[in-house]
């Protein structure tokens, strides 16, 4: 018996040593870098994304109804609920790191950058949205913490 826990416990040593990537996941909950809202990241497919799933002042200040994505370049969009607006759009993993490369939607601007975002550890995720300025890449950076709930 201690035999076969030898090996089940050198297969998973060697198994996590080959795919050292699945180590960590951003799948979950994610408090952004300034706490003013949480990020849900799942699978779609292939891919990752994320969802606005709450915020720190659910209720907009002016209407005093809930928040609205009333920055959205797209006017049509504008009215839709900020609770459940897509953020983190169709990420796909690159194979050699933990790095995650697409689009993100940044609701403070109402604007799609490319981005990535890149696991730290288990508990901090790097997020990472750029856009080309006058011929010149300007990129900006949060850290997101892992939520419990």
């Amino acid at each position: 018996m201690l035999r076969l826990h030898c090996l089940a416990g050198a297969l998973f040593i060697a198994v996590a040593a080959i795919n050292p990537a699945h180590a960590v996941d951003p799948i979950g909950l994610w408090l952004i870098a300034d706490g003013t809202a949480k990020v849900r990241i799942f699978p779609c497919g292939e891919a990752i994304c994320g969802t606005v799933a709450w915020l720190s002042e659910p209720l907009d200040a002016e209407t005093g109804r809930p928040q609205t994505d009333k920055l959205n370049v797209e006017p049509h969009l504008r009215s839709r609920p900020m609770l459940g607006v897509s953020v983190i759009l169709s990420m796909q993993r690159r194979s050699e790191d933990n790095r995650w490369i697409g689009r993100i939607y940044n609701p403070d601007d109402g604007k799609t950058y490319q981005a990535s975002i890149e696991m730290l550890d288990g508990s901090r995720l790097k997020v990472e949205g750029c856009e080309t300025v006058l011929s010149a890449m300007w990129c900006d950076a949060q850290i997101w913490t892992r939520s419990s709930n």
